[in-house]
């Protein structure tokens, strides 16, 4: 890392090289992120927080209004890099507030058609990031469910709608139910009211399987989520487990990904001044 990393929070007798980390989630419930992107800092560069380098956090808290001050903060800090982390209001928040800072960003959708980047082979401008795609599986995360639940004959997909991430995922979802022979539902939570107000009308619907959509919301509200569909005895996809709760046991749907370990190899080239890739990691 070079003298452009470095900035007042890492300024002294010995100043540190400084990394920015804005998000739009909050420390307490990312906290095994913060270990793996710690770890990947460590194992890509030998750089450890405190020792030879300094992070600078800015954690939105589900409140992504506060996402364009926590950015403009970083650039003020004149920070190095920022990892855009927590979905696309980070990324938005971040590319708004710098067009020369490098930007490395963590996306759980097409970064392409979101607009963040011009390719996946050549991202350009000052950003980058690493994409597993995972908002492009609710039909086959509907497809597992019900080998699971076979018995389940009503089907619904939660999403958030202030999330740009979701809009090709009712199409995928409905086009599997019709295919798999179910009727089926699609249900809008923003917040932690909507999110009870959905398994309302998720029990009068008589909804027996239950697509959680990919957000980062609601990975934040995900103990409300279970246990409303542990309360209402809904089978339930999540991110990363299935958790049938109409049968006493849980099982895993895929091995939980951590995509914040690819942001520090991203961000040693972003120091080169390179373009990388962006490569869809499931």
């Amino acid at each position: 890392m070079e003298s452009a990393l470095y900035d007042g929070e890492g300024r002294g007798a010995n100043p540190m090289p400084v990394i920015g980390f804005l998000s739009s989630r909050s420390p307490d419930e990312s906290g095994a992120h913060v270990t793996a992107f710690r770890l990947g800092m460590k194992e890509v560069g030998d750089y450890v927080e405190g020792e030879n380098v300094h992070i600078a956090f800015r954690w939105a808290e589900g409140q992504n209004n506060r996402l364009p001050a926590l950015a403009a903060d970083l650039v003020e800090r004149r920070v190095g890099v920022i990892v855009a982390a927590g979905g696309g209001p980070s990324i938005n928040a971040a590319k708004a507030a710098t067009p020369t800072i490098p930007i490395v960003f963590t996306f759980s959708g097409d970064p392409v058609k979101a607009g963040f980047v011009a390719s996946l082979n050549k991202p350009g401008a000052n950003i980058t990031g690493v994409s597993w795609f995972g908002s492009n599986l609710a039909a086959k995360k509907l497809e597992l469910l019900l080998q699971l639940v076979p018995d389940a004959t009503i089907v619904a997909l939660l999403l958030n709608p202030n999330n740009a991430e979701v809009a090709l995922q009712p199409l995928d979802f409905e086009q599997a139910a019709r295919k798999l022979g179910r009727q089926f539902h699609i249900l809008n939570a923003g917040s932690e009211t909507e999110i009870d107000r959905s398994f309302a009308a998720l029990v009068e619907q008589r909804v027996g399987a239950l697509v959680q959509g990919s957000d980062p919301f609601f990975f934040s509200r995900r103990q409300q989520i279970v246990a409303l569909a542990a309360h209402h005895a809904i089978s339930l996809t999540q991110t990363a487990r299935i958790v049938p709760l109409t049968r006493p046991q849980t099982v895993t749907f895929c091995a939980t990904t951590l995509p914040s370990t690819c942001a520090p190899s991203l961000i040693r080239r972003s120091e080169a001044r390179t373009s990388p890739s962006i490569r869809p990691k499931i």
